[in-house]
């Protein structure tokens, strides 16, 4: 394939703008798949399957069993049974969790707000209307 300097202009702006998401959480010793998962669990407000975890997420459940592993691990996540399906296990959120969620949220404002600032001398009319046209 021929690199055409527009594509690889927009990918390294999605890649910068990415690896500033993730600089801020790891500030809060976050990934984005954990800030994820957790921003999930807080807007639930109430314990989650992995499989509803996996379908909001977007993954597949082992992908989630792993990721929830790693947030149990951290203190983050508890897993706890499903009182009407003993099978079925659950994610819920511990303090700790909810904190470092909040933080995160807030990191990621923070940011949002630096790249919002940074990219409003650009015309967002035109960016608008090129995605448009390649949708």
């Amino acid at each position: 394939m021929k690199d055409d300097p527009v594509i690889r202009l927009f990918l390294q702006t999605a890649q910068v703008i990415e690896e500033r998401l993730e600089a801020a959480l790891v500030e809060v010793d976050l990934s984005v798949a954990k800030y994820s998962a957790l921003k999930q669990l807080a807007a639930a407000d109430a314990p989650l399957s992995l499989s509803d975890m996996a379908a909001r997420l977007v993954c597949v459940r082992s992908n989630v069993s792993q990721l929830v592993d790693r947030l149990e691990a951290d203190g983050l996540v508890r897993r706890v049974e499903d009182p009407r399906d003993r099978r079925c296990v659950r994610a819920a959120l511990t303090d700790l969790g909810r904190e470092r969620q909040a933080a995160g949220e807030r990191r990621l404002e923070s940011v949002r707000d630096q790249i919002v600032e940074i990219l409003s001398e650009v015309d967002r009319g035109a960016l608008e209307r090129a995605l448009e046209r390649l949708r």
